[in-house]
């Protein structure tokens, strides 16, 4: 005897899905257009139609271990050609922005990212913070003499110590949250044995492989999309290759100057300021221009975008505020330094401190989170079949 499954919509999960980005769900009237336009869905089940019945109806718990919401490259090709403005593209983004702010505790961060009314008190946790140091230092006043920033903010007590046990407590955040995805995975996908024609199931290895040289390091995904992406995948990617070298600058920068205490002949990498011919500080400076190239294509995309078609929400215009004003600042710090405008010097290099600390403290919360989690998510599809290893698509899965 056939059984009755009682459906029970989640009204507030629908006002708090329309609220952070999906408000035109309800115009949808399921054609499947969006599935069928959608070059990166796979054919058996394929995404974004049944996420748009699903949040239709309130049904939170079926997008619990959802690996499709984070697949989705939001190219918005099914915007475009949705006949009823429904915006299925902006729906995924809006299910990814409610997983940012549940997935990891402490939640109330995450509440705190949400909305643009608790942004006071997110700028105001690290500007205090600094501001106490600097009080502490020189009682807020300007040092006379040559611009060394650390004569403000000791770098061995106010700048190391604190951005240490930042990104200890980041990294934590973000396992448990790779770990909770992972489960929320193997407990959503339903494991099944192939009899017959047996499919070989990659390592793990062989899935990292592919995701991070294969699609993370070439954002190739994005020109596969359907629409032309030129914009969006060129600001993507030199803002990823701009963070990826001042990422090394400040990895060089740390050994030196920690591990010279021990290596001496080492030391001098480590020590700032820098001279401009300098070859971490080149690298630095081509990292910051990265930093604005990337900025200004999403951010003009972002502005041009059409409306009808798709919206920004409060989580897009935060996140790029933030690397705006980590990339201005920065650069500002140094052209003021270089030009001996002390007054200006010290006051942008401790916005400098504050931005930086607001791009990377808030980090598994924020948008910037998909770094991690999307490619947690392909790792995953790549193991479980979902998606095939890249020039290995003959190459069958056994799951």
């Amino acid at each position: 005897m056939s059984q009755v499954e009682k459906i029970e919509p989640d009204l507030q999960f629908i006002k708090e899905l329309q609220a952070i980005g999906g408000e035109a769900v309800k115009k949808c009237y399921q054609c499947a257009t969006c599935s069928v336009a959608c070059p990166l869905a796979p054919p058996e089940n394929p995404f974004p139609r049944k996420e748009m019945v699903w949040a239709q109806w309130g049904l939170k718990d079926r997008f619990e271990g959802d690996i499709d919401i984070w697949l989705c490259h939001n190219c918005q090709t099914c915007s475009e050609l949705c006949p009823r403005g429904a915006r299925p593209g902006d729906l995924i983004s809006a299910l990814r922005n409610m997983a940012y702010r549940k997935l990891v505790k402490p939640s109330i961060i995450g509440e705190w990212m949400s909305s643009s009314k608790y942004l006071p008190i997110l700028i105001a946790i690290p500007a205090v913070f600094f501001l106490i140091l600097w009080a502490i230092s020189t009682g807020l006043t300007i040092p006379d003499g040559e611009i060394v920033y650390g004569k403000v903010f000791y770098g061995d007590y106010y700048i190391d110590p604190p951005f240490t046990l930042l990104a200890l407590f980041v990294a934590f955040t973000f396992f448990r949250g790779v770990v909770t995805l992972w489960k929320s995975f193997d407990k959503a996908i339903p494991k099944t044995l192939v009899i017959g024609t047996q499919r070989v199931k990659p390592t793990m290895i062989e899935s990292l492989k592919a995701v991070l040289l294969g699609e993370i390091a070439t954002h190739v995904k994005f020109n596969e999309c359907g629409a032309d992406n030129t914009e969006r995948y060129t600001g993507h990617l030199t803002l990823f290759y701009g963070f990826v070298a001042l990422a090394v600058v400040t990895g060089v920068v740390a050994a030196g100057h920690w591990g010279g205490k021990v290596i001496t002949f080492i030391a001098p990498i480590g020590h700032t300021p820098m001279p401009l011919w300098s070859p971490v500080k080149l690298l630095a400076n081509v990292g910051a221009v990265l930093l604005l190239v990337g900025l200004t294509y999403l951010t003009r995309r972002r502005l041009n975008a059409d409306p009808g078609k798709s919206a920004s929400s409060y989580y897009d215009w935060y996140l790029l505020g933030v690397i705006w004003a980590v990339a201005l600042t920065g650069i500002g710090s140094e052209l003021f330094r270089l030009a001996g405008v002390a007054t200006l010097a010290y006051p942008v290099y401790y916005l400098h401190l504050v931005a930086v600390f607001m791009l990377f403290a808030y980090l598994p919360w924020s948008k910037l989170g998909h770094l991690v989690y999307r490619t947690t998510a392909l790792v995953y599809a790549h193991q479980v079949g979902r998606l095939p290893l890249a020039r290995e698509e003959e190459k069958i899965f056994m799951v």
